[in-house]
This record gives C-alpha cells, structure tokens and sequence, in this order.
C-alpha cells in the first residue's frame, strides 16, 4: 500500500501515541482506562485539531467499522488537500455506537469533518500495522518452531536422541541400544591385547 507524505507522517506519530498510550510505568496495559480519559478530554482538545490530529485521534481508537478496505487504501494515498469529505466516506466508514456522541462533538467544530477523515484512516493505517505486526511475529514462532521439531525428528532418526534426558534437560547420551560401557570398556582394552575380566 502506497502512503502519501502526510498520511506517512501522521501514522508513524499516532502509533506511537497508541503505544504510548498502552502501558504504564510499571508495564502495565493500561490502554482502555487513557482512551476513556482521552474521550472525556476530548472538548478540551478540540484547538488541537487542526495541528496535531493524532492527539485527538486517539480518542477514536478501535471506534471505526472498515466496511470497503479499498476506499481507505485510496485515501491513505491523498495529500492533504485532496481528502474526501466525512460525509462521502459513509458507505466506507462506520462508527461504533460509543464513538457515536464522540463524532458529534467534533463535527460541531471547525474542521471537524476533514479531522474525521483523518482520524479513520489513522484507525484503518494502525490496525493495518498491527496486523502485520501480529502475522509477522506468528510466522517467526511457526518457522523457529517447525525448525526444532525437524531437528529433533532427525536427530531420532539418528538415533542421537532417544528421549532420556540427564541433568538440565540435555540428551544422556544413551542411544537406547543397551550396550553396556563396562562391555565396550572391555572390548576396547581386549582389542589392545589385555586379557578380559570375567
């Protein structure tokens, strides 16, 4: 997908305030309890609009319904001055009812449908990353996991592991074909011309 500049711009800042946003000091996920301040902040940031869209954005995370992907790739191509009125994107975009009283607050600002428009596809850009954020990170997991159970598989085929295991988990070393130590110790030293104790 192709992003304009100011689409490229604004995504990367308002994932980082959604990561910003998720957790605390302590590394707790906080992330439901800020987007309910940020909601009830809203009012309060309505000056910001026009500046700094992503703070406010945030406030709609998770509140869009993608209905046509393809309408939100187009938009996320367009320059600034070429963005689509709120008003077109209904059949494309929809709110969830939380979000409902939220959207009204804005539209009743100046600006408020272009930060609309902005702020959905922000929403659609975001859970377009952290989609491939997740595919990636399971892809990884599934390819290092396939590979350790290929090489356990042919480490038994070997006959290199036979599932006894010793101190700290590693293999004993004990191939499973019960031949003795004291047994190879003693055909080794006959082998070297000592006599055999019976």
């Amino acid at each position: 997908m192709k992003l304009s500049r100011f689409f490229e711009d604004l995504a990367s800042v308002y994932n980082a305030e959604i990561e910003d946003l998720k957790s605390d000091s302590e590394g707790k996920n906080i992330l439901k309890a800020r987007l309910r301040e940020k909601a009830e902040q809203l009012p309060l940031l309505l000056p910001m609009m026009g500046s700094n869209p992503e703070m406010l954005a945030s406030a709609f995370h998770s509140g869009f319904i993608f209905m046509n992907p393809l309408v939100m790739e187009t938009l996320s191509a367009k320059e600034e001055s070429k963005l689509p009125t709120w008003k077109s994107l209904s059949t494309a975009v929809k709110l969830e009812p939380w979000a409902e009283p939220l959207s009204k607050i804005v539209l009743n600002a100046e600006g408020g449908e272009r930060f609309m428009v902005i702020a959905a596809a922000l929403e659609y850009l975001n859970r377009g990353q952290q989609a491939r954020k997740h595919s990636a990170t399971n892809t990884l997991e599934d390819d290092e996991d396939s590979e350790a159970n290929e090489e356990a598989e042919e480490l038994k085929e070997n006959g290199d592991l036979d599932g006894n295991y010793g101190r700290h988990g590693r293999d004993d070393g004990d191939d499973g074909d019960d031949y003795d130590l004291d047994e190879a110790g003693a055909d080794w030293l006959a082998e070297q011309g000592f006599d055999r104790k019976e």
